[in-house]
């Protein structure tokens, strides 16, 4: 194997099609400004590295990042690369991955406007994450203890499981079909709008007007916290411990909850086949 260590590199492409090579110590930065300076790599290793310059892994194949860094200068880092993993790593740049596969990440940090976009098979852990819009478009995402905040998350994302994690966020999981969320905390306002095959399980959640538009909403042994107008036109099975502000319209299913605030039926476009059941009363 190829080892490049403690070195400078600022030019156009500098390690094109780099194969089969551990990198290390090296800072991607300088006056030439030059993009894409790991493109096409393979099968390569990447140590303790400064990047600073636009596009550095795009179509990458089987590559690794341990102990990296990249600043804002490192523009949409990750793009169409494949079978990646990062490790203990810091990314601040916007649009940091997007159209990629099969990409495994690990305690890290990472602050991207536009982050997963349009990606498959992707696995998180131990991780922290700000950004606005999370995972649009993707797929086969598995999510284990994140701290998320940001806004727009999961949107028309497919079959993904988060568990044991704190999501702090707005319109999240909106047209999303086949997510599971366990034993996590979900805060924020408009959850979960238009989705489809949403299953919550022993999960606190917190916010104005939650679950509305759903179909096959499963809520088992959750908590629902300032959680009003919920439920609007959803087919939903829940159970609830505690109590809920406002129910309003839902379609069709069974609610179980110890107490509620308000239940409106007026004004409903839909006939109501719900029964809600309080374990109070």
């Amino acid at each position: 194997m190829k080892v490049i260590s403690s070195q400078t590199f600022d030019t156009e492409r500098a390690l094109y099609n780099l194969t089969d090579a551990l990198v290390s110590d090296c800072l991607f930065a300088g006056p030439s400004d030059g993009e894409s300076v790991l493109k096409e790599s393979r099968n390569i290793t990447v140590n303790r590295c400064q990047f600073s310059l636009r596009y550095p892994l795009w179509h990458a194949q089987k590559y690794e990042i341990n102990g990296c860094r990249f600043n804002e200068k490192s523009r949409a880092p990750i793009w169409y690369a494949y079978n990646g993993n990062i490790n203990n790593s810091e990314i601040y740049s916007v649009k940091a991955v997007r159209e990629c596969q099969s990409l495994v990440i690990n305690n890290s940090k990472i602050e991207s406007t536009e982050f997963g976009w349009k990606s498959s098979d992707i696995k998180i852990t131990n991780t922290k994450i700000v950004s606005e819009y999370l995972f649009l478009d993707s797929k086969n995402i598995e999510i284990n203890n994140i701290d998320f905040k940001g806004k727009y998350s999961f949107q028309y994302v497919e079959n993904v499981n988060i568990n044991d994690s704190r999501l702090d966020t707005k319109d999240a999981f909106w047209h999303s079909n086949g997510v599971t969320v366990r034993n996590s905390i979900v805060k924020g306002e408009y959850l979960g709008w238009f989705s489809n095959n949403l299953t919550l399980i022993n999960c606190k959640i917190i916010g104005t007007q939650p679950l509305c538009y759903c179909k096959n909403l499963k809520l088992i042994d959750c908590e629902m916290i300032d959680t009003d107008l919920s439920f609007e036109y959803s087919d939903v099975d829940a159970s609830i411990k505690g109590h809920i502000s406002s129910i309003k319209n839902p379609r069709s299913g069974v609610i179980k909850v110890n107490s509620v605030g308000e239940i409106i039926t007026s004004d409903s476009i839909m006939e109501n086949h719900t029964k809600i059941i309080i374990s109070n009363k």
